[in-house]
């Protein structure tokens, strides 16, 4: 697995401390785009919360998923939380080191009793002393949040700055595009009140076993039950332990939401929505917990062609830090087919550029903070497929085609749009994970790449 280090400096650690008129909550940055440029240390939002245990235990969970490793033996080190100001709400954000949870927590503009933010996203400090100090809140005193540096030049940050270098997997960059594009295919599966959540959560089983069959909820009733056989209306629940963070925020919970795609009896992603005083808190799980979201494949069809790419730069003009982006409106300012605007969007996703909520069945606009286009210079299948067309692997004969790939030969056949191969991955996953690199160097020698046997 590729890694690179991601240095996060920070002009003071994040602080939760005691005030006249209550506590404040500091949380420093580091590193961010706004609209006017990058920032070393951006501050984008002073305001109070509404709920402020509510908010502590969702930004803890929050921390908790990336510091987490579900398959995986914990390792050192891990990636502070992403925090994204769009106006009207703060988005923090976070993946697990074994890349199979995505987590965020929408604290909405009723959460910060109706403040506006800034517009930027970057990493903040989580600490252990601050996440020790969160642990402690019970009470709902006045809690003043900062997002940046205090005052407009802190003395502080023309001196010793606090610096964390954590590993940054290729996979865990790959997991924000892929989650993006896994989550748009969702629908609302079911919705449970306050305490059905709270029974159901807490009835579920902690520990899942590798090579265990993915278990499965369909609604029964005002709740859910469990099940193994995916029928309709069910939806598929991978790893039920990994939905343990949840319990730090049930106390307060008003609803849970659950989030899938039409079933067809392989396991599949899904979402898990916690509704909150004024905010939401969001876990979105692989279908597998040995399986991170980095090989699913969904933005490898985007990434193939040039025309995604031209119609990325046009859309990226147009995002102006929207927390809903609506693809119909994209497509009318922009003068692109709706089809042609849903590539970009998931083109600009594997850049860290846009993010999908299921709550609001929208994309948003953000800017991750690090070097999101290794995602796509280092996606195995990707370079293998354009390496294939620059060596004339492909051999294209109207609907089929072959790729010549090591001593093998592999026939790839187009039908209503969808290519097949007879190379094992296909024979695996028959297309639920996205296309092999013989199709999809297929797509890019018929979208104008270079072969050497075309006829």
């Amino acid at each position: 697995m590729t890694r690179s280090v991601q240095a996060l400096a920070y002009a003071r650690p994040s602080a939760l401390e005691s005030s006249a008129g209550g506590r404040a909550l500091g949380l420093e940055t580091s590193g961010g785009l706004t609209p006017t440029g990058v920032e070393a240390h951006p501050r984008f939002f002073a305001g109070f919360l509404s709920s402020p245990r509510v908010a502590a235990r969702g930004l803890l969970a929050v921390a908790d998923v990336a510091a987490a490793r579900y398959y995986q033996r914990p390792s050192p080190g891990s990636l502070d939380p992403v925090v994204t100001g769009n106006g009207d709400r703060l988005r923090f954000e976070s993946f697990s080191g074994c890349g199979g949870v995505y987590a965020r927590l929408d604290v909405l503009r009723e959460g910060l009793d109706g403040a506006e933010t800034g517009h930027c996203t970057t990493n903040v400090d989580v600490n252990n002393p601050l996440r020790e100090a969160l642990s402690r809140m019970t009470g709902d005193d006045p809690l003043h949040l900062r997002v940046g540096p205090e005052g407009l030049a802190a003395t502080t940050l023309g001196g010793r700055l606090v610096e964390k270098k954590v590993p940054l997997p290729d996979r865990w960059l790959r997991g924000f595009a892929e989650a993006q594009v896994v989550s748009a295919g969702f629908d609302l599966r079911a919705e449970l009140t306050g305490a059905e959540a709270v029974r159901f959560l807490r009835g579920l089983p902690r520990s899942g076993g590798r090579g265990r069959a993915p278990l499965w909820v369909v609604p029964a009733g005002r709740t859910l039950r469990p099940t193994t056989r995916p029928g309709p209306g069910a939806v598929c629940l991978p790893g039920p332990e990994r939905l343990a963070t949840l319990e730090r925020v049930l106390r307060d919970a008003t609803a849970l939401r659950v989030y899938g795609p039409a079933p067809d009896g392989a396991a599949t992603a899904s979402a898990w929505e916690v509704v909150l005083p004024g905010m939401r808190l969001t876990l979105t799980l692989s279908p597998d917990p040995a399986r991170g979201f980095s090989g699913e494949g969904g933005v490898l069809e985007a990434l193939a062609t040039e025309e995604a790419a031209q119609d990325a730069e046009l859309v990226a003009v147009l995002l102006a830090w929207e927390p809903r982006i609506d693809p119909a409106e994209l497509a009318e300012r922009s003068g692109l087919t709706g089809a042609r605007v849903r590539a970009a969007l998931t083109r600009l996703g594997t850049a860290g550029r846009v993010g999908y909520d299921v709550a609001d069945a929208a994309y948003f606009h953000r800017e991750l903070p690090y070097d999101a286009d290794r995602a796509e210079r280092h996606n195995p299948r990707l370079v293998a497929a354009r390496a294939l067309v620059a060596e004339g692997a492909v051999t294209l004969d109207g609907d089929l085609a072959s790729v010549a790939s090591g001593e093998q030969r592999y026939r790839i056949r187009e039908s209503g749009g969808a290519l097949s191969c007879t190379c094992q991955w296909w024979a695996d996953y028959r297309g639920r994970r996205g296309p092999c690199k013989h199709a999809l160097a297929v797509r890019m020698a018929r979208r104008g790449g270079t072969t050497g046997g075309t006829r």
